[in-house]
């Protein structure tokens, strides 16, 4: 029989999918989902990405099923799995969305373009996000994130599914694929149905919290959207939350602070993509500095002990050892906390934001690598482009953990130390640690480096380079390509309210 493959990879959902929509309209269809055991198997992949995905699979068989379709699900390397499955039954078309994902993604989808190529099987990719393929500077783009969040979305289609035998590749667990043991038993759970959830609450509960809730550990896991995971993995369209959002907003009803928190997250969908595009634009930012004249920075500083320190959460600094408290439990944290993690890690303990990308994108169960790797970047001063921006994790803590709560949660034996010493408790005398029964460096970690001394050293190096002339003459090509477009550049009439600033957080 003649049919087409659509193949399912960070967009398990069946609503607002232009590939299904199209490939139901010509005809039957198989739908396909492989899992890649070389993609698992890299250094970004974590055991609670496996188990999100396997939750979003079980909903997208439910959905597909209640269409009048099927999921074939396949393991292997995604050319094998399609020539296998050719020479079964030769369809006419792949079909899929574009992905925006890392190397080994990258080089995967090189190779299936290779493959369909030699087998004359047009391959028809559409676009999920507001990322342009093929974009060489930033021109015009704000005006197609527009186009793209204005069009009307695609309903789910009924199916006619493909008369094929199943394939009965045998799932591998999460052992068999290499992934660290451990998940975090707090992280958000996959699928649709859960992610509307979260969409619904948000949008008429939580994001009255949302404007002045974001940027505290305490409030962030609830005033934030938490849609993030749901938009990595194609749970939700991006269409979708912005139109749901758009609609929201159109509420004359709708309460003063729900408002404003909805602008905010409004301004923060469009830097979602903007951040993807650069990955897109630039693949090899994932492992090489986006200014070619920040290579050597840290590449040859490395500190082995200082990284284990990190990811053990024993840095000494209570803010941020609790981060990674929660980020082990939850595996999640707000955006500033995310920032000053890697701040703390490109600047005073002075580690290359390569191998701490790895580890923390396997902690984020929203790891979504245009944002990721670019962020990383730009949080430790190697873009060329961005304002420098270091936090310290003792300000940090008295703005925004003033009394405690979070660390004392997240840390049990800062429950033992007094209100005085909260933001440096090695400094506490000894009598006074036996009386409160905390031992420093036990108990509390000391802190690997002096805080004021490594942090000033180490901007002083970054400046030294930024303001390198030969440095400095590359800047404008780096705008041109990455930097930001705001709407009256494009001569956009929309409010100022939507405008991409030149600095901003994604806090989903």
């Amino acid at each position: 029989m003649t049919y087409r493959v659509v193949w399912f990879k960070r967009d398990l959902r069946v609503w607002d999918h232009a590939p299904l929509v199209e490939a139901a309209r010509l005809g039957p269809v198989l739908c396909l989902y492989v899992l890649e055991p070389a993609l698992w198997h890299q250094p970004d992949a974590a055991r609670q990405h496996l188990g999100f995905v396997q939750e979003s699979l079980k909903d997208l068989q439910a959905e597909l099923k209640r269409l009048g379709g099927r999921l074939q699900l396949a393991v292997g390397d995604a050319v094998d799995v399609l020539e296998r499955l050719h020479n079964a039954a030769p369809f006419l078309e792949l079909l899929s969305h574009e992905e925006t994902g890392n190397a080994a993604s990258y080089e995967r989808d090189r190779r299936v373009k290779g493959w369909c190529a030699e087998r004359a099987v047009p391959w028809r990719e559409f676009r999920q996000f507001g990322v342009v393929r093929g974009l060489r500077e930033r021109k015009h783009w704000v005006r197609q994130w527009e186009q793209l969040t204005h069009a009307e979305p695609a309903p789910a289609p009924a199916l006619q599914a493909a008369e094929l035998p199943r394939f009965t590749d045998p799932w591998p667990s999460a052992d068999e694929l290499g992934l660290d043991p451990h998940e975090p038993p707090g992280r958000q759970r996959g699928g649709r149905a859960r992610g509307l959830e979260v969409l619904q609450s948000f949008l008429h509960e939580r994001s009255a919290s949302y404007r002045g809730g974001i940027s505290s550990p305490l409030s962030a896991p609830s005033a934030c959207s938490r849609l993030s995971p749901y938009l990595t993995w194609g749970n939700l369209s991006l269409r979708e939350v912005v139109q749901a959002t758009r609609s929201r907003l159109d509420d004359p009803c709708l309460p003063g602070r729900q408002r404003q928190g909805l602008e905010g997250f409004m301004s923060r969908l469009h830097w979602h993509c903007h951040f993807i595009q650069k990955l897109e634009t630039e693949p090899a930012i994932e492992h090489h500095n986006m200014h070619p004249g920040y290579q050597g920075l840290r590449e040859h500083d490395h500190n082995p002990a200082h990284l284990q320190a990190l990811r053990d959460g024993c840095t000494g600094w209570p803010l941020v050892d609790a981060c990674v408290a929660m980020l082990r439990e939850t595996g999640w944290i707000n955006f500033r906390m995310r920032a000053m993690l890697v701040s703390v890690a490109a600047y005073p303990l002075w580690l290359h934001w390569r191998p701490v990308g790895e580890w923390l994108a396997r902690q984020f169960i929203d790891y979504e690598p245009g944002i990721h790797w670019s962020q990383l970047q730009m949080q430790s001063g190697t873009t060329g482009i961005n304002t420098t921006r270091v936090y310290n994790p003792i300000k940090q803590a008295q703005d925004h953990d003033p009394h405690g709560h979070f660390v004392r949660r997240w840390l049990p034996a800062m429950q033992r130390v007094p209100d005085t010493w909260l933001f440096q408790p090695w400094l506490m005398p000894p009598e006074l640690q036996a009386r409160c029964g905390v031992t420093v460096g036990v108990d509390i970690a000391v802190p690997l480096v002096d805080l004021e001394l490594a942090t000033r050293a180490a901007k002083e190096r970054v400046y030294a380079l930024r303001t390198d002339p030969a440095v400095a003459a590359v800047q404008a090509s780096i705008v041109k390509r990455h930097g930001s477009r705001n709407r009256k550049a494009e001569n956009l009439s929309k409010p100022r309210k939507l405008e991409i600033p030149a600095q901003a957080t994604l806090d989903f």
